[in-house]
């Protein structure tokens, strides 16, 4: 089998739920093609071992958005994301390099 892959960036934002939709505005309107997300819950371990979970309450939810794109298109949502959002929500942002088949999608 031989099979042609095209490269591309995973964006991942792992984010307050009430920024879903902000987010989804912010990369569209920044040249992503599509997205996906869901939500997730997460926690951290302190210095001492203790387990903290993160998104406990039913109003302290968050979300994971995943969006494949061209580099710089990944570049520019992550930037923005982090100007905008950064220092007044909790926001994780991750950038992966993958292989897509169909380029013309991403």
């Amino acid at each position: 089998m031989n099979v042609t892959t095209h490269r591309r960036c995973q964006l991942t934002i792992i984010a307050e739920y009430v920024l879903e939709e902000k987010l989804i505005v912010l990369a569209r309107g920044l040249g992503a093609h599509g997205y996906t997300v869901h939500e997730v819950r997460g926690g951290s371990f302190s210095a001492d071992g203790e387990r903290r979970r993160e998104g406990a309450g039913e109003t302290d939810r968050t979300i994971e958005m995943k969006v494949i794109s061209e580099r710089a298109v990944a570049e520019q949502i992550a930037q923005q994301v982090l100007d905008q959002f950064g220092g007044n929500f909790s926001v994780r942002v991750l950038l992966a390099e993958v292989e897509v088949f169909r380029p013309g999608m991403y």
